[in-house]
């Protein structure tokens, strides 16, 4: 059963960071792209980045690019979004998910909220 877990989020000021993870089971990790998805309430869910099985290719939204970092690391089957410079717009539950072609995902987590407010 493949299973995603994430963890990391919360309440931080504008300007600040955290770093979201993702624990992933019941499949072979590094044979699949990974994806990190978001919906801010009262919207549709927006995809945020991806990267590789191998990490040689790293994708972004526009929204993001330049303050968020995707990484992962194969020995720990955990995927990671690290945020900076983070705004009020950057609210929303984060979801990780495998994904299959062009970033698509295909399996979602439960979500972390991540809330950005002074």
């Amino acid at each position: 059963e493949v299973q995603l877990v994430e963890s990391g989020g919360g309440l931080v000021q504008p300007g600040g960071s955290l770093r979201l993870s993702c624990a992933a089971s019941g499949f072979t990790f590094g044979s699949y792209a990974m994806s990190w998805v978001r919906q801010a309430p009262g919207k549709g869910p927006e995809w945020v980045s991806g990267s590789s099985t191998n990490s040689e290719t790293k994708r972004y939204a526009d929204s993001v690019k330049g303050r968020f970092t995707i990484s992962r690391d194969s020995a720990k089957n955990t995927l990671y979004l690290e945020m900076n410079s983070l705004k009020p717009e950057d609210t929303a539950v984060y979801y990780c998910a495998r994904a299959v072609a062009g970033y698509t995902p295909d399996y979602w987590g439960q979500g972390t909220q991540v809330t950005v407010s002074s």
